[in-house]
Protein backbone atom coordinates (compact mmCIF):
# COMPACT_ATOMS: atom_id res chain seq x y z
CA UNK A 1 0.00 0.00 0.00
CA UNK A 2 1.74 3.69 -0.96
CA UNK A 3 2.15 6.00 1.94
CA UNK A 4 0.09 8.98 2.07
CA UNK A 5 1.05 11.98 0.61
CA UNK A 6 1.99 14.43 2.57
CA UNK A 7 0.39 18.07 2.13
CA UNK A 8 3.83 20.79 1.19
CA UNK A 9 4.09 24.07 1.17
CA UNK A 10 4.97 26.16 -1.79
CA UNK A 11 8.61 26.37 -1.52
CA UNK A 12 7.90 30.52 -1.75
CA UNK A 13 7.20 29.85 1.96
CA UNK A 14 11.15 29.60 2.77
CA UNK A 15 11.67 33.37 2.30
CA UNK A 16 9.55 34.79 4.98
CA UNK A 17 11.03 35.70 8.36
CA UNK A 18 7.92 34.29 9.99
CA UNK A 19 7.53 30.31 10.92
CA UNK A 20 4.52 28.61 9.14
CA UNK A 21 4.00 24.97 9.43
CA UNK A 22 1.37 22.80 8.12
CA UNK A 23 -0.61 20.72 10.50
CA UNK A 24 -2.44 17.52 9.76
CA UNK A 25 -5.98 18.57 11.76
CA UNK A 26 -6.74 15.26 12.96
CA UNK A 27 -3.51 13.79 13.67
CA UNK A 28 -2.29 17.11 15.32
CA UNK A 29 1.43 16.63 13.59
CA UNK A 30 3.17 18.49 11.52
CA UNK A 31 3.21 17.58 7.66
CA UNK A 32 5.49 19.96 6.58
CA UNK A 33 7.58 23.30 7.53
CA UNK A 34 9.62 26.26 6.23
CA UNK A 35 13.08 26.40 7.07
CA UNK A 36 12.31 29.40 9.94
CA UNK A 37 9.95 26.87 12.03
CA UNK A 38 12.68 24.49 11.72
CA UNK A 39 15.18 26.88 13.13
CA UNK A 40 12.82 28.16 15.75
CA UNK A 41 11.94 24.08 16.84
CA UNK A 42 15.86 22.97 16.17
CA UNK A 43 13.46 19.69 14.42
CA UNK A 44 13.64 19.09 10.44
CA UNK A 45 10.18 19.08 8.79
CA UNK A 46 11.21 15.09 8.62
CA UNK A 47 11.56 14.47 12.66
CA UNK A 48 8.40 16.77 13.03
CA UNK A 49 6.29 14.41 10.93
CA UNK A 50 7.04 11.77 13.57
CA UNK A 51 6.90 14.07 16.60
CA UNK A 52 3.63 15.25 18.88
CA UNK A 53 3.15 18.35 19.90
CA UNK A 54 3.68 17.47 23.40
CA UNK A 55 7.46 16.40 22.19
CA UNK A 56 8.39 20.07 21.71
CA UNK A 57 5.67 21.90 23.89
CA UNK A 58 8.07 23.05 27.42
CA UNK A 59 6.78 21.19 30.34
CA UNK A 60 6.53 23.37 32.52
CA UNK A 61 4.17 25.50 30.41
CA UNK A 62 0.05 25.40 31.36
CA UNK A 63 -0.54 24.70 27.14
CA UNK A 64 -0.87 20.79 27.05
CA UNK A 65 -1.33 18.56 23.70
CA UNK A 66 -4.91 18.50 24.49
CA UNK A 67 -5.28 22.09 24.30
CA UNK A 68 -3.63 22.25 21.20
CA UNK A 69 -5.44 19.98 19.02
CA UNK A 70 -8.56 22.08 20.17
CA UNK A 71 -7.50 24.81 18.57
CA UNK A 72 -6.39 22.56 15.18
CA UNK A 73 -10.24 21.63 14.94
CA UNK A 74 -11.16 25.14 15.86
CA UNK A 75 -9.25 26.21 13.10
CA UNK A 76 -10.06 23.07 11.10
CA UNK A 77 -13.85 24.00 11.36
CA UNK A 78 -13.05 28.12 10.12
CA UNK A 79 -11.86 29.37 13.42
CA UNK A 80 -8.76 31.48 13.70
CA UNK A 81 -7.43 30.99 17.18
CA UNK A 82 -4.46 32.82 18.17
CA UNK A 83 -2.42 31.63 21.07
CA UNK A 84 0.69 32.17 23.20
CA UNK A 85 2.78 29.18 22.85
CA UNK A 86 6.18 28.04 24.71
CA UNK A 87 8.35 25.69 22.68
CA UNK A 88 10.79 23.29 24.14
CA UNK A 89 13.23 23.37 20.95
CA UNK A 90 15.36 19.84 20.58
CA UNK A 91 18.85 21.46 22.48
CA UNK A 92 16.15 22.22 25.57
CA UNK A 93 15.81 26.11 24.58
CA UNK A 94 12.68 27.51 25.70
CA UNK A 95 11.31 29.50 23.26
CA UNK A 96 8.18 31.74 23.95
CA UNK A 97 5.80 31.99 20.68
CA UNK A 98 2.62 33.80 19.37
CA UNK A 99 0.96 31.26 17.26
CA UNK A 100 -2.07 31.85 14.58
CA UNK A 101 -4.22 29.49 13.54
CA UNK A 102 -6.13 29.32 10.16
CA UNK A 103 -7.71 26.41 7.92
CA UNK A 104 -5.98 25.59 4.62
CA UNK A 105 -7.36 24.23 1.62
CA UNK A 106 -4.12 23.72 -0.46
CA UNK A 107 -3.54 20.73 -2.35
CA UNK A 108 -1.57 18.10 -1.08
CA UNK A 109 1.53 16.28 -3.35
CA UNK A 110 -0.12 13.48 -5.15
CA UNK A 111 -3.60 14.20 -3.32
CA UNK A 112 -7.03 13.49 -5.56
CA UNK A 113 -10.34 15.41 -4.53
CA UNK A 114 -11.23 12.22 -2.53
CA UNK A 115 -8.68 11.77 -0.71
CA UNK A 116 -7.72 15.27 0.54
CA UNK A 117 -11.40 15.51 1.94
CA UNK A 118 -12.12 19.34 1.46
CA UNK A 119 -13.09 19.31 -2.08
CA UNK A 120 -15.57 15.95 -2.64
CA UNK A 121 -19.12 16.37 -1.59
CA UNK A 122 -20.66 16.33 1.97
CA UNK A 123 -21.23 19.38 4.07
CA UNK A 124 -18.86 17.92 6.55
CA UNK A 125 -16.15 18.66 3.54
CA UNK A 126 -17.30 22.08 2.80
CA UNK A 127 -16.92 23.29 6.22
CA UNK A 128 -13.88 21.40 7.86
CA UNK A 129 -9.89 21.84 6.26
CA UNK A 130 -8.16 18.69 6.79
CA UNK A 131 -4.82 20.50 7.20
CA UNK A 132 -4.69 23.70 9.26
CA UNK A 133 -2.18 26.45 8.42
CA UNK A 134 -0.01 28.13 11.59
CA UNK A 135 1.91 30.96 11.44
CA UNK A 136 4.62 30.66 14.50
CA UNK A 137 6.35 34.29 15.82
CA UNK A 138 9.46 34.36 17.85
CA UNK A 139 7.95 36.61 20.93
CA UNK A 140 10.60 35.84 23.59
CA UNK A 141 12.07 38.98 23.81
CA UNK A 142 8.94 40.83 23.56
CA UNK A 143 7.34 38.74 26.19
CA UNK A 144 10.27 39.03 28.67
CA UNK A 145 10.27 42.29 28.35
CA UNK A 146 6.54 42.57 29.05
CA UNK A 147 6.76 40.29 32.04
CA UNK A 148 9.50 42.69 33.53
CA UNK A 149 7.18 45.88 32.94
CA UNK A 150 4.26 44.48 34.48
CA UNK A 151 6.18 43.66 37.41
CA UNK A 152 7.45 47.15 37.14
CA UNK A 153 3.41 48.96 36.96
CA UNK A 154 2.85 46.25 39.93
CA UNK A 155 4.94 46.80 42.23
CA UNK A 156 5.09 50.89 41.41
CA UNK A 157 1.18 50.41 42.06
CA UNK A 158 1.43 48.57 45.42
CA UNK A 159 4.28 50.76 47.10
CA UNK A 160 2.58 54.04 45.54
CA UNK A 161 -0.74 53.08 47.38
CA UNK A 162 0.73 52.34 50.52
CA UNK A 163 2.59 54.86 50.85
CA UNK A 164 -0.34 56.48 50.43
CA UNK A 165 -2.20 54.99 53.22
CA UNK A 166 0.30 54.91 55.36
CA UNK A 167 0.89 58.99 55.44
CA UNK A 168 -2.96 59.66 55.41
CA UNK A 169 -3.31 57.90 58.52
CA UNK A 170 -0.45 59.59 59.77
CA UNK A 171 -1.49 62.77 59.39
CA UNK A 172 -4.99 61.93 60.74
CA UNK A 173 -3.23 60.96 63.81
CA UNK A 174 -1.76 64.34 64.15
CA UNK A 175 -4.92 66.53 63.10
CA UNK A 176 -6.34 64.43 66.01
CA UNK A 177 -4.21 65.01 68.85
CA UNK A 178 -3.32 68.41 68.13
CA UNK A 179 -4.48 71.69 68.41
CA UNK A 180 -1.65 73.98 67.34
CA UNK A 181 -3.03 75.77 63.94
CA UNK A 182 0.52 75.90 62.48
CA UNK A 183 0.88 71.55 63.11
CA UNK A 184 -2.39 70.91 62.03
CA UNK A 185 -2.04 72.96 58.71
CA UNK A 186 0.96 70.83 57.48
CA UNK A 187 -0.64 68.36 58.47
CA UNK A 188 -3.67 69.05 56.56
CA UNK A 189 -1.60 69.98 53.29
CA UNK A 190 0.71 66.51 53.69
CA UNK A 191 -2.67 64.63 53.97
CA UNK A 192 -3.81 66.06 50.77
CA UNK A 193 -0.76 65.72 48.91
CA UNK A 194 -1.16 61.74 50.07
CA UNK A 195 -4.59 61.61 48.68
CA UNK A 196 -3.10 63.28 45.73
CA UNK A 197 0.05 60.65 45.38
CA UNK A 198 -3.22 57.53 46.39
CA UNK A 199 -4.64 59.03 43.39
CA UNK A 200 -1.52 58.64 40.54
CA UNK A 201 -1.48 55.09 42.00
CA UNK A 202 -4.72 54.56 40.21
CA UNK A 203 -3.52 56.48 37.37
CA UNK A 204 -0.38 54.43 36.96
CA UNK A 205 -2.70 51.54 36.33
CA UNK A 206 -5.10 53.42 33.95
CA UNK A 207 -1.59 53.46 31.82
CA UNK A 208 -0.22 50.50 31.89
CA UNK A 209 -4.04 48.88 31.02
CA UNK A 210 -3.33 51.52 27.49
CA UNK A 211 0.29 50.84 27.05
CA UNK A 212 0.02 47.20 27.89
CA UNK A 213 -3.59 46.07 25.83
CA UNK A 214 -6.51 46.86 27.61
CA UNK A 215 -7.80 44.19 30.30
CA UNK A 216 -11.53 44.73 29.09
CA UNK A 217 -13.14 43.91 25.31
CA UNK A 218 -13.53 46.15 22.71
CA UNK A 219 -16.72 47.12 21.71
CA UNK A 220 -19.19 49.22 18.95
CA UNK A 221 -20.82 51.57 20.49
CA UNK A 222 -22.94 54.25 20.28
CA UNK A 223 -20.07 57.63 20.98
CA UNK A 224 -22.44 59.48 22.69
CA UNK A 225 -24.20 56.81 25.17
CA UNK A 226 -20.54 56.18 26.24
CA UNK A 227 -20.22 59.28 26.41
CA UNK A 228 -23.27 59.58 28.73
CA UNK A 229 -22.33 56.68 30.94
CA UNK A 230 -18.81 58.24 31.86
CA UNK A 231 -20.43 61.83 32.91
CA UNK A 232 -23.05 59.54 34.62
CA UNK A 233 -20.77 58.11 36.87
CA UNK A 234 -19.24 61.62 37.60
CA UNK A 235 -22.26 63.35 38.27
CA UNK A 236 -23.02 62.16 42.18
CA UNK A 237 -19.43 63.21 43.16
CA UNK A 238 -20.01 66.87 41.56
CA UNK A 239 -23.66 68.15 42.22
CA UNK A 240 -22.62 71.45 42.20
CA UNK A 241 -21.18 70.77 38.28
CA UNK A 242 -23.38 71.14 35.45
CA UNK A 243 -22.77 68.46 32.70
CA UNK A 244 -23.88 69.51 29.24
CA UNK A 245 -23.35 66.28 26.45
CA UNK A 246 -24.69 67.74 22.85
CA UNK A 247 -24.39 64.79 20.04
CA UNK A 248 -24.53 66.55 16.48
CA UNK A 249 -24.67 63.21 14.25
CA UNK A 250 -24.63 59.44 16.02
CA UNK A 251 -21.46 58.31 14.99
CA UNK A 252 -20.14 54.74 16.26
CA UNK A 253 -16.65 53.65 18.26
CA UNK A 254 -14.69 51.00 19.00
CA UNK A 255 -14.00 51.39 22.55
CA UNK A 256 -12.57 49.68 25.94
CA UNK A 257 -12.32 50.75 29.74
CA UNK A 258 -9.28 52.71 28.34
CA UNK A 259 -11.75 55.15 26.79
CA UNK A 260 -13.59 55.62 30.02
CA UNK A 261 -10.15 56.24 31.58
CA UNK A 262 -9.41 58.76 29.10
CA UNK A 263 -12.68 60.44 28.92
CA UNK A 264 -13.08 60.76 32.94
CA UNK A 265 -9.97 62.57 33.62
CA UNK A 266 -10.94 65.26 31.06
CA UNK A 267 -14.10 65.96 32.04
CA UNK A 268 -13.03 65.73 36.29
CA UNK A 269 -10.24 68.50 35.31
CA UNK A 270 -12.40 70.56 33.96
CA UNK A 271 -14.78 70.87 37.02
CA UNK A 272 -11.71 70.09 39.88
CA UNK A 273 -9.51 72.95 38.36
CA UNK A 274 -12.58 75.68 37.67
CA UNK A 275 -12.51 78.86 40.20
CA UNK A 276 -15.88 79.40 40.29
CA UNK A 277 -18.33 77.28 42.46
CA UNK A 278 -20.91 75.70 39.58
CA UNK A 279 -18.79 75.03 36.98
CA UNK A 280 -20.41 73.99 33.48
CA UNK A 281 -18.48 71.18 31.37
CA UNK A 282 -19.86 71.24 27.68
CA UNK A 283 -18.93 67.69 26.25
CA UNK A 284 -19.88 67.37 22.68
CA UNK A 285 -19.70 64.42 19.96
CA UNK A 286 -19.40 65.32 16.37
CA UNK A 287 -17.19 64.17 13.42
CA UNK A 288 -13.85 65.98 12.55
CA UNK A 289 -14.37 68.64 9.66
CA UNK A 290 -11.21 67.76 8.38
CA UNK A 291 -11.13 64.06 9.06
CA UNK A 292 -14.46 62.74 9.65
CA UNK A 293 -13.30 61.14 12.53
CA UNK A 294 -14.91 60.77 15.47
CA UNK A 295 -14.63 63.93 18.06
CA UNK A 296 -15.43 64.08 21.30
CA UNK A 297 -15.06 67.70 22.22
CA UNK A 298 -15.16 68.80 26.00
CA UNK A 299 -14.79 72.53 27.05
CA UNK A 300 -14.83 74.53 30.25
CA UNK A 301 -14.19 78.22 30.76
CA UNK A 302 -11.41 77.99 33.35
CA UNK A 303 -8.01 79.32 33.61
CA UNK A 304 -5.82 78.25 30.70
CA UNK A 305 -3.93 74.16 31.06
CA UNK A 306 -0.73 75.25 31.45
CA UNK A 307 1.46 74.90 28.62
CA UNK A 308 4.47 73.24 30.64
CA UNK A 309 1.66 70.89 31.10
CA UNK A 310 0.73 70.32 27.47
CA UNK A 311 4.86 70.24 26.47
CA UNK A 312 5.53 67.81 28.89
CA UNK A 313 3.00 65.44 26.81
CA UNK A 314 5.49 65.30 23.66
CA UNK A 315 9.06 65.18 25.53
CA UNK A 316 10.40 62.36 24.73
CA UNK A 317 13.67 63.50 26.31
CA UNK A 318 15.12 63.93 29.52
CA UNK A 319 11.97 66.03 31.95
CA UNK A 320 14.02 68.51 34.10
CA UNK A 321 12.75 70.67 36.80
CA UNK A 322 12.06 73.16 34.55
CA UNK A 323 10.07 70.86 32.05
CA UNK A 324 7.56 68.79 33.68
CA UNK A 325 3.98 67.82 34.18
CA UNK A 326 3.11 67.83 37.99
CA UNK A 327 1.08 65.35 37.49
CA UNK A 328 -0.25 62.11 35.26
CA UNK A 329 -3.86 62.74 34.32
CA UNK A 330 -3.01 64.33 30.61
CA UNK A 331 -1.19 61.16 30.13
CA UNK A 332 -3.41 58.94 31.05
CA UNK A 333 -5.61 60.53 28.46
CA UNK A 334 -3.34 60.40 25.93
CA UNK A 335 -1.57 57.41 26.25
CA UNK A 336 -5.62 55.57 26.74
CA UNK A 337 -7.09 57.79 23.76
CA UNK A 338 -3.79 56.44 21.33
CA UNK A 339 -4.25 52.62 22.56
CA UNK A 340 -7.10 53.21 20.54
CA UNK A 341 -5.96 54.33 17.40
CA UNK A 342 -6.84 57.74 18.62
CA UNK A 343 -5.44 61.05 19.49
CA UNK A 344 -5.59 64.06 21.48
CA UNK A 345 -5.48 68.15 20.66
CA UNK A 346 -5.52 70.88 23.35
CA UNK A 347 -6.65 74.10 22.75
CA UNK A 348 -7.34 77.58 24.58
CA UNK A 349 -10.22 79.65 24.51
CA UNK A 350 -10.03 83.54 24.38
CA UNK A 351 -10.21 84.87 26.77
CA UNK A 352 -10.13 81.83 29.18
CA UNK A 353 -11.16 78.31 29.30
CA UNK A 354 -9.70 74.85 27.01
CA UNK A 355 -11.17 72.48 25.15
CA UNK A 356 -9.64 69.01 25.30
CA UNK A 357 -10.64 66.98 21.52
CA UNK A 358 -10.13 63.29 22.00
CA UNK A 359 -10.31 61.40 18.41
CA UNK A 360 -11.09 58.15 17.31
CA UNK A 361 -11.72 56.22 14.04
CA UNK A 362 -15.45 56.04 13.47
CA UNK A 363 -16.59 52.53 13.08
CA UNK A 364 -19.44 51.60 11.17
CA UNK A 365 -22.91 51.29 12.56
CA UNK A 366 -23.17 47.01 13.36
CA UNK A 367 -25.86 44.88 11.85
CA UNK A 368 -29.20 44.80 13.35
CA UNK A 369 -29.31 40.83 14.63
CA UNK A 370 -32.46 38.94 13.22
Amino acid sequence: MAAKPHARLPPAYDSLRVGIALFDAAAGTVESANDRLESLVGYSTAELRGLSVGRYTANTYRFSEPEFADRLREAAAGGSPVFTWRIKRADGELVWVRVSLSPWRGEAEGETDAVRGDGGSGAEAETTARHVLAEVRDITDHYAASRRETLFWRVLRHNLRNEANKIIGYTGEVLRTTDDDGVREAAADAREAAVGLGGVATSVKEIQQAVSRSETPRTNRLAADAVRDVVAALEPSHPDAEFVVAERRPMWVHVDAAFDHALRHAVENAVRHADEPEPTVEVTVRPSPNTGRVEIRVADANPHIPSVEVDALDAFGEVTNTRHGTGVGLFVMKWCIESLGGELEFERREPRGNVVRLYLPARERPALSA
